[in-house]
């Protein structure tokens, strides 16, 4: 089984995620995730539709290939003739390529070796299924069957599937021999659905769990909105009783918030989403906070 550092770099925010990005903004910011001792960088061609992983690609090719672990997805190629999404509007300051979904065998071969051409190395670590949410029979018969065919030979270390919702995650791990789940904002503070069936079911089966979306995109952080869209009032008015709780022991709603899916046994490492070297900064300040146990108490209860 691969080994997966507690702290990981999560690389879409740097691939323009809203709002573009400086190449020096993200190279400082690369820069300063390695002096800081993290060695465990996630991207996809989705991110910045191929500018995340030139982008770390480039820094990553002056780094000895065996000190750092390398994650990427599988699922979309990007093709200037393929017809515009939706998501785009996501990204800013990207390339003139638009994301085709294929989830078949040959797309997923086809989406290695071009991830493998933008990051210019020659082996990827970790390859995640990318949210195949209306795709299941085919990320099983055609993406898993590539990636479980790679993983076989060599060419990867773990076979993974990165998605926003349990159910699917759950259905996958009980149909086939995945090494890790990337789960985005659904092991928080604010959205535990990971907890009843997922996190049992991977602890149970050895399945790391890479936890993403840990500030659920702001709401836990001093933001206002959940899942990248504006937060219900419920929502608003739960995070801000966790921020009271919070306060009467003197911790940050954020730290608690970034320490908090570390805490169980099946979560292998939590990945950060900077966009600038000095919010890189401030989350790796925040995983230092030391959280007393009975904060810790009230918050599971």
């Amino acid at each position: 089984m691969i080994h997966l550092a507690r702290t990981g770099l999560g690389t879409a925010p740097l691939g323009g995620l809203f709002e573009a990005v400086s190449d020096e903004t993200a190279e400082a910011t690369f820069e300063l995730a390695w002096e800081r001792g993290i060695r465990f960088f996630d991207t996809a061609p989705l991110y910045g539709l191929g500018l995340s992983e030139q982008r770390l690609g480039r820094f990553l090719a002056g780094k000895p290939r065996g000190d750092f672990v390398l994650a990427t997805k599988v699922g979309r190629l990007l093709r200037p003739d393929a017809p515009p999404d939706p998501d785009q509007a996501h990204w800013a300051g990207t390339p003139a390529v638009n994301p085709a979904f294929d989830f078949s065998y040959d797309g997923v071969l086809r989406s290695v070796d071009e991830s493998l051409g933008r990051l210019g190395l020659d082996r990827i670590d970790v390859l995640y299924i990318h949210d195949p949410d209306d795709h299941y029979e085919e990320a099983l018969a055609g993406a898993y069957r590539a990636l479980d065919r790679l993983r076989g030979e060599g060419t990867i270390r773990a076979v993974g599937a990165g998605m926003n919702q349990v159910e699917m995650l759950v259905a996958f791990a009980r149909e086939a021999a995945f090494d890790c789940f990337l789960v985005a904002g659904r092991w928080t503070l604010l959205d535990r659905s990971a907890l009843e069936d997922l996190l049992p079911l991977c602890e149970e089966r050895g399945i790391a769990v890479i936890a993403a979306g840990v500030f659920n995109s702001g709401i836990l952080a001093g933001g206002t909105t959940f899942d990248y869209r504006p937060a219900a009032p419920e929502q608003l008015a739960r995070a801000a009783e966790l921020e009271a709780v919070c306060a009467r022991y003197g911790v940050p709603l954020a730290a608690a918030a970034l320490q908090f899916p570390l805490r169980h046994p099946a979560v292998a490492s939590a990945l950060l989403g900077p966009r600038s070297p000095a919010q890189l900064a401030q989350s790796l300040d925040l995983l230092a906070v030391p959280v007393p146990a009975g904060l810790w108490a009230e918050l599971s209860a």
